[in-house]
């Protein structure tokens, strides 16, 4: 074996993914802490990575692809609910988000693990996939088209952004919310209709089954032997005391 061969057999085996459970957190104060560790894995030289997951309070953002002609709802109508918008440069369209919803925010250093970008967003969706299935729900990826879709609709959305080779934002799951509230965004250019765990499988699903099934397979898409489990970051700075009301 050559010497770097020897060296990145070596980071693979020294190196994990610290997972971090967030709870309800507010959209800012979790963009602020992936931009932390962004630069934090830029100055590292092994392969280890982050991987965020919570729930944020009702917000709508807006990517790359996305518009504010995608949003349903007059602006007199997302003041009444307290719903703010947020132009975000990340990839994907128009997204909906509200507690029910996990978001997964994996932070990894893409160069060193010698993984493509396009083939960072396969193995997110596929890791997904995966947990549907887990929880007896066809769904699949499709090449052309981000996120995950089931039978009757999409019920992740993917919406990436890389850093010095390191990426941030990530992917949201539908997992027991409110399908109302998600008809305050269109369909965007995919013309499909979002969807649920919960409704797929007809009946309530546990944000902690789901968790638990995202860390699994994420880190084996990744190819980590190890996680770290941590249940808050001490550099997360919330803001947003109230809980909104679930599904």
């Amino acid at each position: 074996m050559s010497t770097e061969d020897s060296n990145s057999s070596a980071n693979r085996r020294g190196a994990a993914l610290q997972v971090h459970l967030l709870g309800i957190v507010d959209f800012d104060a979790a963009l602020a802490l992936q931009e932390r560790l962004v630069y934090e894995l830029t100055g590292r030289s092994d392969q280890q990575g982050a991987l965020l997951l919570c729930e944020h309070p009702p917000l709508i953002t807006i990517g790359r692809e996305g518009s504010r002609g995608h949003i349903q709802a007059e602006d007199r109508e997302l003041q009444a609910r307290r719903v703010p918008v947020r132009r975000l440069g990340r990839g994907g369209g128009t997204f909906m988000h509200m507690p029910g919803q996990l978001a997964i925010y994996p932070v990894l250093p893409l160069s060193r693990m010698d993984v493509s970008v396009m083939e960072f967003r396969e193995r997110l969706e596929d890791a997904v996939v995966d947990v549907c299935e887990e929880l007896m729900v066809p769904a699949e990826r499709q090449a052309d088209k981000p996120g995950v879709f089931c039978h009757h609709g999409q019920v992740a959305h993917t919406g990436i952004a890389v850093k010095r080779w390191v990426t941030c934002h990530g992917l949201y799951l539908n997992v027991n919310l409110d399908l109302n509230w998600l008809k305050l965004v269109g369909s965007n250019s995919l013309a499909t209709r979002p969807t649920t765990l919960a409704a797929q499988r007809t009946r309530v699903t546990e944000m902690s089954q789901v968790r638990e099934s995202v860390v699994r397979h994420v880190a084996t898409r990744f190819n980590y032997d190890h996680t770290n489990l941590y249940t808050s970051h001490p550099m997360l700075k919330r803001t947003y005391q109230t809980v909104a009301m679930r599904a």
